[in-house]
């Protein structure tokens, strides 16, 4: 049975480089929404990208690859954030419907530290990366919806190793 692990956090907290390790450790196709962004929309605007069109675009088309992906018998790892319970619900239960395990990596990280770790990261502004503000995080931070522990019941609880190395709780 094929397995679907959604990445779940804000930036800077480690979602892409534990995503790219579940690539690895659990052969899953790996859909990074900004790596698709950088490439499709080059020279967009961290402002674009989380207002414009193009992120719901890109997800749509990313979710229906790994639907396909799923049903063919893929592991897929979806690095989105997934911030509203809304969104988890409809990937849990649409990538059951497909036949899919589901594993929620949630990585719940400090305000500083997430603030501290973006800076960095600013700094050098690796590809396939958005300069991100702290305005733009903090606004952020009070949109995030953090799954609770009644939620967290609700994903399989398959925890890869990759999870319980890096941090992230995966239930």
């Amino acid at each position: 049975m094929p397995t679907l692990y959604l990445t779940c956090g804000l930036p800077g907290s480690g979602k892409t480089s534990l995503a790219k390790i579940i690539e690895q450790e659990a052969s899953a196709l790996r859909l990074t929404g900004d790596d698709w962004m950088h490439k499709l929309y080059p020279g967009l605007s961290t402002q674009e990208a989380e207002t414009g069109p193009y992120r719901g675009r890109v997800e749509s088309l990313q979710w229906q690859i790994a639907l396909r992906a799923i049903r063919l018998r893929c592991n897929v790892v979806v690095d989105w954030g997934v911030w509203s319970r809304a969104e988890r619900d409809t990937c849990r239960d649409e990538a059951r419907a497909a036949g899919a395990r589901v594993v929620l990596c949630f990585l719940d990280v400090p305000f500083d530290e997430l603030w501290e770790r973006l800076s960095r990261r600013n700094a050098e502004l690796p590809v396939g990366t958005f300069d991100i503000a702290r305005a733009d995080l903090l606004r952020w931070s009070k949109l995030f919806e953090p799954p609770t522990s009644e939620e967290l019941a609700l994903y399989d609880r398959k925890i890869h190793p990759a999870t319980t190395r890096h941090g992230a709780g995966a239930f």
